[in-house]
């Protein structure tokens, strides 16, 4: 119950099962069972808009890495209903906080009446995907009334004994969600950062498979998730099974890229380029990888 330096940050991560009904379970985006990414921080007063506003940029500056750039924020306030607990002066101060640090981001900020939870007020996340549907992400939330109901105390500067602030934070919310949100935002097409297999390697033939493990090995030794498909298909099936399952790169050789020590580079739009010595195919998609852009 006692704490000498603030701001503190706990993390965990929680099973969270639920019964939905019929019906309403849709995918990864309505789950019956999910995992949450939760974290409390415990901060000063005076410590509380500065943390918030820390908060705020991390996430946005999060989801932008995944490919998410259009935001809004919807701050979630109490009404008049008797659900919520704690005094007038605690939410005020609690929601002017919020309030301060979303006018700050310089993102668009929408009023929720009535959508705080029953402790205190949120920020949430509202982002917009590829076809322009919003969904709700991220969310920070103050919270006065925790902290008093079990007692915590930190021992300020002057000696006292002083309650802190309670900062509730899930920058995922649920993870399962979340995956689905970005499934549905790059139609399966995931970046290379993100592709679960990143680079297939396609041997024109048997002869050519060894000249695309030598390839695949230099791409693992870098940290690149890479297959090779030395199956009894023939060519034509082995890109069209990569390009249905959406692979960043596919990486062709016959005995021309053999002879020269090279790849062919095919990307999942359809797109060719013969002949790309293995140094460089090899630097194009670590480097591709590292900072994250899509193809």
């Amino acid at each position: 119950r006692s704490y000498r330096e603030l701001p503190l940050r706990l993390f965990e991560f929680g099973s969270v099962y639920r019964f939905e009904k019929s019906g309403v379970v849709h995918g990864l985006t309505r789950v019956r069972g999910m995992t949450q990414d939760d974290a409390h921080i415990y901060c000063t007063r005076e410590q509380m808009v500065g943390e918030i506003k820390n908060l705020l940029g991390f996430v946005l500056d999060l989801l932008r890495d995944f490919g998410l750039n259009d935001f809004y924020l919807e701050l979630s306030t109490r009404d008049d209903s008797d659900k919520f607990i704690g005094g007038d002066a605690e939410w005020e101060e609690a929601t002017d906080a919020l309030r301060e640090a979303a006018v700050d981001s310089g993102l668009d900020l929408v009023d929720d009446p009535g959508g705080a939870a029953f402790y205190g007020p949120k920020i949430s996340v509202q982002a917009k995907d590829a076809i322009g549907r919003t969904w709700q992400l991220s969310t920070i939330q103050v919270d006065f009334n925790q902290p008093k109901r079990f007692e915590l105390e930190y021992q300020a500067a002057d000696g006292s004994r002083q309650q802190p602030v309670m900062l509730h934070r899930a920058l995922f919310g649920s993870i399962e969600r979340f995956f689905g949100v970005l499934l549905e935002h790059y139609a399966g097409a995931m970046p290379p950062w993100l592709a679960p297999v990143q680079v297939v390697g396609i041997p024109i033939g048997d002869p050519h498979v060894p000249h695309l493990e030598k390839v695949a090995a230099r791409l693992r030794e870098r940290g690149v998730r890479v297959e090779v498909d030395a199956s009894a298909d023939r060519m034509q099936k082995k890109i069209r099974n990569a390009q249905k399952q959406k692979v960043p790169y596919m990486l062709l050789a016959g005995d021309d890229d053999v002879s020269k020590d090279a790849v062919s580079f095919r990307y999942r739009n359809g797109e060719q380029k013969n002949g790309v010595p293995i140094d460089e195919a090899v630097e194009e998609i670590v480097q591709a990888v590292r900072d994250r852009i899509q193809i």
